[in-house]
């Protein structure tokens, strides 16, 4: 066979496939047949440790299920630290046998990726979200906010076993296990951080057309320094939080 004709075979390639054919083109003496073996390999060792990595990230979720919970829900928020906008709060319950090469903390991931996840985790899994305007942080402060939206995003979910929040703890009657940057730690709230992020993401897209000269579609209501150009230059919208610094003092 040709390179290009051993090129296009590894292109597709199932590694069960891989594992018989690897002995004989590993006896091909040219370079670039050598070449071709070197770049499949690394790709099947990240394909692995995207395996294994995943497979790590569901040790809390395996040790609810060995207590007997079933119906176990990932939380988390996404916008409580935005000068504009809502917080969102997604719960998702996922199910056997679910699989996202790099699912992780959604602000880690491309916004592609987040978005081919996104389309994913709606498909499969049971979704709540819960979305808290800005009045409503003013009123009642963000924390309070973010504890709200949670809640709501649960509900939608329905029957609940177990939580695995982002750094919080709900006055639920619940067991549920609150982790510091859980989206690194635990699949099901990795999921739920995506939901909540792509979500709020796509309003502040459509805010920005509302109220364009804030960059919010690139900001996302954060204290950029467009965003801060737009609040010296056309003043304080409808959407920004009154109780958050600067514009509080505005």
């Amino acid at each position: 066979m040709t390179i290009q004709q051993i090129k296009q075979q590894l292109e597709d390639i199932r590694y069960e496939e891989w594992v018989q054919l690897f002995p004989t083109l590993s006896q091909d003496p040219r370079a670039g047949v050598q070449t071709l073996l070197k770049q499949k390999q690394r790709q099947f060792e990240r394909v692995q440790a995207q395996r294994v990595d995943f497979e790590r990230r569901m040790a809390y979720e395996r040790e609810w299920k060995a207590e007997g919970f079933t119906r176990i829900v990932g939380v988390d928020e996404v916008g409580r630290g935005p000068l504009a906008g809502p917080v969102v709060a997604a719960a998702v319950l996922l199910p056997e046998g679910f699989y996202i090469a790099g699912l992780d903390d959604s602000k880690k991931m491309s916004k592609t990726a987040r978005n081919a996840a996104y389309d994913l985790i709606m498909e499969v899994a049971e979704v709540g979200v819960g979305i808290v305007e800005p009045a409503v942080i003013d009123d009642i402060n963000i924390y309070e906010a973010t504890k709200l939206a949670m809640m709501e995003a649960i509900r939608q979910v329905g029957e609940v076993d177990a939580l695995l929040i982002d750094a919080m703890k709900l006055d639920l009657d619940l067991p549920q296990q609150s982790l510091i940057k859980g989206d690194t730690l635990s699949v099901s709230i990795a999921a739920a951080s995506v939901i909540a992020k792509v979500v709020r993401d796509r309003m502040m897209e459509e805010y920005d057309r509302t109220y364009p000269g804030y960059g919010f579609a690139n900001n996302a209501g954060y204290g950029t320094e467009a965003h801060l150009e737009g609040l010296r230059r056309h003043g304080v919208t409808p959407i920004h939080r009154r109780t958050f610094a600067p514009i509080k003092h505005m």
